[in-house]
């Protein structure tokens, strides 16, 4: 008896704890979502563009072996060098950052209904607001109000009973003795943006009695498609683009390797070299270029040039072989829509890694860690591919996304992860093992000594790129793991 007596005292004094728990959450989550409704309110009433961006969490921190870019600074040009990437900072997310970022959070048990997310209006453009009703117990009188910053609000012909104050301004107030009717009007509400902008948001200020909620506004003009006719044959779905520079002897094998199985398909040749050669035969267009621009440069001309929903980047010492198949590497960009880039491997062998990336603080910069043969899942339905942030120089490429990012031609010799961070966020990438392509053997020859003095410069060029990171993608330190 009294073992079953102690086990019962234990159920109550649990069960009582368990209440005194949630009282305290529903006293916590009753009371902050008011504050901060309150605080994001008033910073709301400032415009957009003068407002403050989103501030990080704080310092990052490097990863043992990271690179310390300000070490790599002129030491007389530091202190100005920061206030002019300061300065582009702020601009950028001028550009990136608007109140649709804003955290929200929803109070418990809300009267309030009001939509969450999807609500897109056209700039300038009135649009009804879906969804908007009060659920409340019976009273003698209900009022509401709803503000917004951006733009106006209007409502249809009030039913009877219904007073209105505010209507074609940004504030509106809604006073009924009748729910019914009351919901009625709130289901003519509309909201016209005041301000033209392509991509902005607002903030709805939604109350009733106590009861606060927000939702989000997007205000932003359609993007018009652009869709690509594939067509039925291969050489209509892919153009296969390269850059050369003194190495017409490599590049003329990779030609030959690539007519030998694809006879029609257009390549694209980028060309710096110092004494150009002619470069003749069917569907093959040849663009001549300042001696010595660069890698970077190179691609971005080639791909410039592109006409075809996807191209196929392959180094100018690379040859074809039967299995590689551009067909297979369609198939799964086909397949993914979501996909930007997927990457094959070099005589078996793949090369890919995974980009960590911490925003830091504003001032000091971000951290960023390259990690060599890091992925980070497989990707559904295709176990020979994973998902990773960059790949090897043999991949296919959606064009209009490869060209939003574009190749920095300041990188003109040390260059090809740098493509990858700068579409980190942007480009959806895998990569694939079960499409391969050669790489020619290293011959000897006047040519290629000169190649190669360009090929590997020196620490010069190291040195231009990590101050490159340092200002460009705001970064304290890189590691290349």
């Amino acid at each position: 008896m009294m073992a079953m007596f102690n086990r019962q005292q234990l159920q109550v004094a649990s069960v009582i704890c368990v209440i005194f728990l949630l009282m305290s959450y529903y006293h916590i989550f009753r009371t902050c979502p008011g504050e901060i409704t309150t605080d994001v309110h008033e910073t709301q009433k400032q415009s957009l563009t003068s407002s403050s961006p989103v501030s990080s969490s704080g310092p990052c921190s490097c990863p043992a072996g990271s690179i310390l870019l300000k070490d790599h600074l002129p030491k007389d040009q530091i202190e100005e060098l920061m206030k002019r990437r300061a300065k582009e900072l702020q601009q950028h997310k001028a550009r990136t950052t608007s109140v649709l970022s804003t955290l929200l959070l929803a109070e418990a048990n809300s009267p309030l209904q009001y939509p969450i997310q999807g609500f897109i209006v056209r700039p300038q453009t009135s649009t009804l607001i879906p969804g908007l009703m009060l659920k409340a117990d019976g009273r003698e009188s209900y009022q509401l109000s709803l503000n917004v910053s951006k733009g106006v609000l209007t409502t249809g012909n009030p039913p009877e009973g219904v007073t209105i104050k505010g209507d074609g301004k940004m504030e509106l107030v809604v006073e009924s003795n009748s729910l019914e009717s009351l919901n009625n009007l709130l289901a003519t509400v509309t909201y016209t943006s005041t301000i033209y902008h392509i991509h902005i948001g607002d903030l709805a200020f939604f109350q009733f009695e106590n009861h606060k909620a927000m939702f989000p506004i997007t205000i932003k003009q359609p993007v018009m498609p652009v869709l690509y006719d594939m067509g039925t044959e291969i050489s209509s779905h892919v153009t296969i683009t390269t850059k050369t520079f003194l190495r017409y002897s490599n590049l003329n094998v990779l030609l030959s390797s690539i007519r030998k199985f694809y006879s029609k398909i257009n390549v694209i040749i980028a060309d710096d070299s110092f004494e150009p050669q002619q470069i003749t035969g069917e569907h093959i267009e040849h663009y001549i270029m300042p001696p010595a621009r660069g890698w970077f440069a190179g691609r971005n001309l080639a791909i410039s040039q592109v006409t075809t929903k996807y191209f196929l980047w392959v180094d100018d010492d690379f040859v074809f072989t039967e299995n590689t198949k551009i067909e297979k590497l369609v198939e799964v960009m086909e397949a993914v829509p979501e996909l930007d880039v997927v990457g094959g491997s070099v005589q078996g062998n793949q090369f890919y890694f995974s980009l960590i990336y911490q925003e830091g603080e504003e001032m000091e910069g971000g951290c960023l860690n390259r990690k060599s043969n890091g992925k980070f899942q497989p990707l559904p339905g295709y176990p020979y591919c994973s998902l990773a942030s960059g790949v090897v120089n043999f991949f296919l490429a959606r064009t209009d996304a490869a060209r939003k990012v574009g190749f920095d031609p300041k990188l003109q010799r040390v260059a090809h992860s740098e493509f990858f961070m700068d579409g980190m966020g942007s480009l959806m990438v895998a990569s694939c093992n079960h499409v391969t392509i050669g790489h020619q053997p290293h011959t000897s020859s006047k040519d290629s000594a000169r190649y190669q003095s360009f090929r590997h410069p020196g620490g010069s060029d190291e040195e231009f790129k990590r101050r490159l990171h340092f200002f460009k993608n705001n970064l304290k330190c890189i590691r290349y793991g």
